[in-house]
């Protein structure tokens, strides 16, 4: 059986940071509210030179140096993302063109936070089928765009970054099972208002900013965790205690720890960056595992569960051997 195996990680944060502190002069907040709610202390924001294709690029380039891989070795590139630089190309193709790939497919996957999980999916797809050997995934965002710094409902959520994993061809197990789902029923939930087809009036107007309803959101998405991750574990007629580490999408961390307490995974084995890197959406995975690897907690042979849930609404997990 072929799986497709990470075979490296990285990931890339923009230098400017915004505390809470920064925030409480910004608008009507308070560090203490702040962290009470979400957990989150401090954010980084891209640069006014920095784009989501930059950031996704030197988040390509350190997962392809820590797996040895060239850019003629690339067969496949998928980005998740929901803020790409330009309507088209995709982003994709902007870090294909700079890293000197050629020839090989390259596209965007719209899925808000569940982007890296839905490409995750994808890429094993190929890989399995023998559509590529070597691909890159990445999940990259600049969610500082549509951020609307003046509704701290939202503004003090969100964060820019991003995170890429080479995936390799190998017989050894990597990728176990994965999963993802959607329900536009939930579409007004969490979204902006705004976009191409519907008018650059709205965009104008000042409404291309991300609007949530926080209390339904919230509600939807730990139920979601708890679905998801158990779905995955009974695919592979699993338990929750095969599970050595959960990595899910840096949302909150309210959301994070009552989806681990539903699971029944104590924090211990939870993966958690999100009070230093806010919700970075489609890289909030990538980035949280690319920091657990390299401070030494996950290591190679641990078996992971990553889950995320976003705007659509949107819902994925993978269940992997690193």
């Amino acid at each position: 059986m072929i799986y497709a195996r990470v075979a490296g990680i990285g990931s890339y944060l923009p230098e400017k940071v915004v505390t809470n502190k920064d925030l409480e002069k910004m608008m009507d907040t308070s560090d203490e509210w702040i962290r009470e709610r979400t957990g989150i202390k401090r954010r980084h924001v891209a640069a006014d030179d920095e784009t989501t294709s930059s950031l996704g690029l030197e988040a390509a380039r350190r997962a392809m140096d820590a797996a040895g891989v060239e850019p003629d070795d690339i067969d496949l590139i998928v980005v998740g993302t929901a803020t790409p630089d330009k309507v088209f190309p995709s982003v994709a193709c902007m870090i294909q063109r700079r890293l000197g790939v050629r020839g090989a497919p390259a596209f965007d996957v719209h899925a808000a936070c569940s982007g890296f999980v839905y490409g995750l999916d994808l890429a094993n797809r190929y890989i399995q089928t023998g559509g590529a050997k070597t691909a890159l995934v990445i999940g990259a965002e600049t969610l500082s765009r549509i951020t609307n710094w003046e509704d701290r409902g939202t503004a003090v959520l969100f964060g820019d970054g991003a995170g890429c994993v080479v995936l390799q061809a190998s017989d050894e197990p990597g990728i176990l099972a994965t999963h993802i789902h959607a329900d536009g029923e939930y579409e007004e939930l969490l979204h902006v208002p705004a976009g191409v087809s519907l008018g650059y009036e709205e965009t104008r107007a000042g409404r291309a900013f991300i609007e949530m309803n926080g209390n339904a959101v919230f509600k939807r998405a730990v139920a979601t965790f708890d679905n998801i991750a158990r779905e995955t574990i009974r695919d592979l007629d699993g338990e929750i205690g095969d599970i050595d580490w959960f990595v899910p999408h840096q949302a909150n961390m309210r959301i994070i720890k009552a989806a681990a307490k539903r699971l029944g995974m104590p924090m211990e084995r939870v993966i958690a960056t999100v009070d230093e890197h806010a919700n970075t959406s489609g890289a909030s995975i990538p980035l949280a595992l690319d920091q657990a690897v390299r401070d030494g907690r996950i290591k190679r042979g641990d078996t992971l569960m990553f889950a995320a849930f976003g705007a659509g609404f949107t819902w994925g997990s993978t269940m992997l051997k690193y």
